[in-house]
C-alpha cells in the first residue's frame, strides 16, 4: 500500500456532515495516474514507482503501453514515489492505473499536503510581510513605504534577512494535519478539510502522517 500519492487541485467547495454543519473542503483529483516504470531493490538499489498523469486528450482512449515510449507527449506530469518496503514494487504491474484502493487513505485520517503557492509577483512590504504602513493623512508622504532599512549601530549597512519588497509566492508550502472528510472512489476525488496552497490544477503531494 502506498503512503503517498499525487493529485491536482480542483478547487474549494463546502459539504455538510451528519449534524448539518458546513465544512469547507478542497477537492483533489487523483485520477488518470498510471505506473510508467517500476524500480526493484535487487536491480536498481531501491524500490519505487514512477507514475505519470495522462494528458486530457488521451484520457478517453484505452491506455496503451506504447504511451510509455513517448512520456512527454502522453503524460502531463511524471514523478517518482518510493515504496514503503523493498517488496512493495512486486505488487504492481507496468501500465497499471492507480486508484484510492492502492493507498492507505481513509476518511477521517490526517495527512500532510505539499504544493507550490500562488505566485503574486513583485510586492511591497505591506502585502509581503504585513507591515502596518504609515499615516494615511495629515500631510504624510510615506503611506506604504518600508521606512528606514539600516541603523547607526550597523553604520548604515543593511543586514541580511531584512524584510524588504520583493518576489512573493511561488514557493513550496507544506500544510500538516489536514483531515480527509470524504473519499469518492468513482471519480477519484479526495475532499480535504481546509485550504491547500496553490491555484487550480496545481500538482499536490498527499502523505500520511507518521
Amino acid at each position: 500500500m502506498l503512503q503517498k500519492l499525487l493529485g491536482t487541485k480542483v478547487g474549494m467547495t463546502q459539504i455538510f456532515d451528519q449534524e448539518r454543519n458546513v465544512i469547507p473542503v478542497t477537492v483533489v483529483n487523483i485520477a488518470d495516474w498510471y505506473i510508467t516504470q517500476i524500480k526493484f531493490q535487487d536491480k536498481d538499489g531501491y524500490s519505487s514507482l514512477q507514475i505519470g498523469m495522462l494528458r486530457k486528450r488521451y484520457t478517453d482512449q484505452t491506455f496503451d503501453l506504447n504511451f510509455l515510449q513517448k512520456k512527454k507527449k502522453h503524460f502531463l506530469h511524471v514523478r517518482e514515489i518510493q515504496c514503503q518496503t523493498s517488496h512493495d514494487s512486486d505488487e504492481y504491474v507496468l501500465g497499471q492505473k492507480l486508484t484510492l484502493k492502492d493507498t492507505d487513505f481513509v476518511e477521517g485520517m490526517k495527512v500532510d499536503v505539499s504544493g507550490v503557492s500562488k505566485g503574486l509577483g513583485f510586492q511591497g512590504v505591506m502585502k509581503r510581510h504585513g507591515f502596518k504602513g504609515g499615516p494615511a493623512s495629515h500631510g504624510s508622504k510615506s503611506h506604504r513605504a518600508p521606512g528606514s532599512s539600516a541603523g547607526q549601530r550597523t553604520q548604515g549597512e543593511v543586514q541580511k534577512g531584512k524584510k524588504m519588497p520583493g518576489h512573493t509566492g511561488f514557493v513550496k508550502v507544506t500544510v500538516r494535519g489536514l483531515k480527509i472528510v470524504k473519499i469518492d472512489g468513482e471519480t477519484g476525488s479526495v475532499f480535504i478539510k481546509g485550504a491547500i496552497p496553490g491555484r487550480k490544477n496545481t500538482l499536490l503531494a498527499i502523505r500520511t502522517q507518521g
